[in-house]
């Protein structure tokens, strides 16, 4: 009877070191697993900014946790200018109306003696900024318009192919920002659904956004005109642009243009002003976890240092709030190891 006991107490005994040790085989094995994945981003400095972002996408994707996000809520929205890509010394979509005029310039001889055009053909910056936006207005209405839909997307396709930016002497979209390149993919890969969400024009961002940044024309949120269908001279339907301004998506018409065009308030913003506030603000007050980021530009040797006094991408009211209510902020200088793709 001992004897059956003793045996009975010893088979537990195996078994349960076997238990044990197949559980801290796997242990090891997860352990080693995690360890061995490659960093996901790997142009981020390690630091809060870098793990709040990764600490965010574990918590929404980890199935059985109470921070579990379904896939199709997983809507990631970001703004352009300043977010994705440089926007000084001006906002690209300005230096790219610049250029038409100077190209539709022999189409319009008047505009040898009329401002603002004047203006721009002369170079004269002191009296173009004096016109002020009125005078910015008044150029894109003249540049952006009188042509159909594919004529200007052709235009813009061949602007972004030969333009130079003043200062780098590079193309303007190799000045997109590598980190945020990393963090679309990253979010990709995780289940979010990417969207551009800026004051720009959408028929501007539209014809290279989806070669850049990898999302495509159907998930960009922008500032349009008024647009009408017409039938050609050869009997062709097109689309022709007009001199009208239909929807301005920038303040607090951001959330405005997630809702109309997107249809889910999303569960993750990123800015870097005061014009993406009300987009952040609009992430933050839905259920659940959320995650507000904003690029706060604090590098003036690889790109620019500005803030709260900047004419172009002024951050001030955002950057209070953020910093008041815990949004992650990504100090470029500190948090991004390179700033532009390394080519």
């Amino acid at each position: 009877m001992i004897d059956g006991k003793r045996r009975t107490i010893r088979r537990a005994a195996i078994a349960l070191t076997v238990i044990a040790t197949s559980i801290l085989s796997a242990s090891i094995l997860a352990a080693s697993f995690v360890w061995a994945q490659p960093n996901p981003l790997p142009s981020w400095n390690d630091g809060p900014a870098k793990q709040s972002i990764i600490d965010f996408v574990a918590r929404v994707t980890t199935q059985d946790g109470p921070d579990f996000v379904p896939g199709v809520e997983r809507i990631a929205v970001f703004d352009n200018d300043g977010t994705l890509w440089c926007e000084q010394p001006i906002y690209f979509q300005v230096a790219f109306a610049f250029d038409r005029v100077k190209a539709m310039a022999p189409e319009h001889p008047e505009w040898k003696g009329k401002q603002p055009f004047k203006a721009v053909l002369d170079k004269d910056m002191t009296t173009l900024a004096a016109t002020g936006e009125r005078g910015v207005l008044q150029i894109i209405a003249a540049t952006h318009a009188g042509m159909t839909t594919d004529a200007f997307s052709k235009s813009v396709s061949d602007w972004i192919g030969s333009a130079r930016h003043p200062r780098f002497n590079k193309p303007y979209t190799d000045l997109v920002y590598q980190p945020m390149l990393e963090l679309l993919a990253y979010l990709r890969e995780n289940g979010f659904k990417t969207f551009i969400v800026s004051g720009g024009g959408i028929e501007f961002m539209r014809p290279w956004t989806e070669r850049i940044y990898g999302i495509p024309p159907e998930q960009v949120v922008g500032s349009s005109g008024v647009v009408r269908f017409e039938v050609g001279p050869d009997g062709k339907p097109v689309l022709a642009k007009l001199a009208k301004v239909e929807f301005v998506d920038d303040g607090p018409g951001k959330p405005v243009g997630i809702n109309r065009f997107i249809g889910r308030r999303p569960i993750f913003a990123f800015g870097n002003s005061d014009g993406d506030l009300q987009m952040l603000q609009w992430t933050a007050a839905g259920r659940g976890v959320r995650f507000m980021g904003i690029v706060h530009h604090t590098d003036g040797t690889r790109e620019y240092e500005y803030d709260r006094k900047s004419p172009i991408g002024k951050l001030d009211k955002a950057l209070d709030e953020g910093t008041n209510k815990g949004w992650t902020i990504v100090d470029m200088k500190r948090d991004w190891r390179v700033v532009f793709p390394e080519n």
